[in-house]
């Protein structure tokens, strides 16, 4: 229960912090939080222990948790590098991918679809993960399926953000499809294009809903 709360929390201070309830560099106070919340400190702690490994709070001793809202260059960065960790991983899982791993990736694909109709972007997130790690285990690159690993969870509210774009599910899904396909021929260059792409245009929708964000506060 006290786990479920922690994420719950953890994803409503990833949503003021995108809408600017709270700044870059605002200090974080457990006791007020954990009073609007209704919880003990243990999962809040827990939720803000979550926020620093994907790099949205920065936890310093005797001092608190403080907010870290990454600058477009560095986001841009990431989800550069994030793109083209993903493309090798396709390459590879296109040559290597077992029909066990293709029946997976069309039965995350079926679950997305089912919180896309429902427009659950929570589920969606979590199916899209699964499909992400999918390709990055049949890569069989541990190294490398490490090293994406490591990226999708810095990048994850980020990319779980940009979902909450009107049509924005629906496009994924269509992109999914594609990579799916490609990886069925075996067509690794198709597989990269595809991936990549797809990351990509998570990068550029992100951008556009933090536009749209800070219109509306301004």
């Amino acid at each position: 229960m006290e786990q479920r709360s922690a994420v719950n929390i953890a994803n409503s201070l990833e949503q003021m912090i995108f809408d600017g309830t709270f700044a870059d560099g605002d200090r974080l106070d457990e006791v007020r939080l954990a009073e609007q919340f209704g919880v003990s400190r243990t999962p809040l702690r827990e939720a803000l222990q979550r926020l620093e490994s994907s790099g949205l709070v920065t936890l310093i001793p005797r001092r608190g948790a403080f907010v870290r809202q990454p600058g477009p260059l560095e986001l841009l960065e990431m989800f550069e590098v994030m793109a083209e960790l993903e493309a090798v991983c396709a390459r590879l899982a296109a040559r290597r991918m077992s029909d066990d791993a293709l029946d997976e990736l069309r039965l995350a694909n079926t679950r997305c679809q089912a919180a896309s109709d429902a427009q659950d972007t929570d589920l969606y997130y979590m199916e899209n993960e699964k499909f992400h790690a999918t390709i990055y285990r049949e890569s069989g690159n541990s190294f490398l399926e490490q090293e994406s690993l490591k990226l999708q969870k810095r990048l994850r509210p980020f990319r779980r953000q940009q979902l909450r774009l009107r049509g924005r599910m629906p496009q994924s899904l269509t992109e999914h499809e594609a990579i799916v396909e490609a990886l069925t021929a075996g067509d690794s260059n198709a597989a990269a294009n595809a991936l990549r792409d797809h990351v990509n245009v998570q990068g550029e929708r992100f951008q556009s809903l933090m536009a749209g964000l800070k219109a509306a506060a301004s």
